[in-house]
């Protein structure tokens, strides 16, 4: 037989995942489960505390037990960068990602704060600098309503960037069009990127940041951005709660071979 606990979990999993307890709304708080003769406190704690393990939930202080959403946002490979997006339109990556998914979005949903930094050794690399040297970072917290779902910082030469709006810390993309159109008008007209994934546990600093349940994982994104000469304009680091996104690339299959004889 299953312990009490267990039992207390999987009725209100199934609840979860029934609809009756909705993404977004909040559990009874453990004394009203008790008073109602759902068990122990005891019971009631570690029955939450499975429901959180296993993502269907997150508790913070101040919010009680949340009930998370199930559908993961779909973070998309090339098509969140389609120029038409961002440089004949106002739709940035982020925004890009919760269109496809189908779910509401605000500007404001993303933070940003702006300074110049001493390059760390990943981002003097990627731009070819002496570790040390100035770079701007521009660093930004993604929201789902009040839940974080990832942060993202760029990395900027001050040659490309200074005086223009990715310098601004005005909360909110760096204007219409984002830090892309930003660059183009500038006269950096990104032409392709290479993108590289790690999945890792989340620093104690980054899982109280993410909001992140205990044992959920994160995947580091690393992004470095060209124009058509091959000009480093852009080098990002982002932390993704692993449970939130779900990864999408749709791309033609490439023919090396054909393109050598042609």
């Amino acid at each position: 037989m299953a312990p009490k606990w267990r039992e207390l979990a999987d009725t209100l999993a199934a609840r979860i995942r029934s609809g009756e307890y909705a993404p977004g709304q909040q559990l009874p708080h453990i004394r009203e489960l008790v008073e109602a003769g759902e068990g122990s406190k005891s019971t009631v704690h570690a029955a939450y505390k499975a429901l959180e393990a296993e993502g269907l939930v997150a508790s913070s202080r101040g919010h009680g037990t949340v009930v998370r959403q199930q559908t993961p946002l779909k973070r998309l490979g090339v098509a969140r960068y389609d120029k038409a997006k961002w440089r004949d339109g106002d739709q940035v990556a982020f925004i890009a990602d919760r269109v496809a998914t189908g779910r509401a979005y605000r500007r404001g949903d993303q933070t940003q704060t702006v300074s110049l930094v001493e390059a760390p050794p990943a981002v003097a690399k990627a731009h070819g600098l002496p570790v040390g040297a100035d770079v701007y970072a521009r660093a930004r917290l993604v929201k789902e309503g009040d839940q974080p779902t990832h942060t993202l910082t760029s990395y900027y030469r001050p040659e490309h960037v200074e005086g223009t709006r990715i310098v601004d810390p005005t909360p909110g993309p760096a204007g219409r069009g984002g830090g892309f159109r930003v660059l183009y008008d500038a006269g950096y007209e990104i032409d392709h990127m290479k993108e590289q994934l790690f999945a890792r546990v989340p620093t104690s600093d980054e899982a109280k940041l993410l909001q992140l349940s205990a044992g959920e994982w994160v995947v580091e994104l690393h992004r470095t951005t060209f124009t058509a000469d091959g000009t480093v304009v852009e080098f990002a680091i982002g932390v993704h709660a692993a449970s939130r996104f779900a990864w999408e690339y749709d791309f033609k299959v490439p023919d090396s071979a054909r393109e050598v004889t042609s």
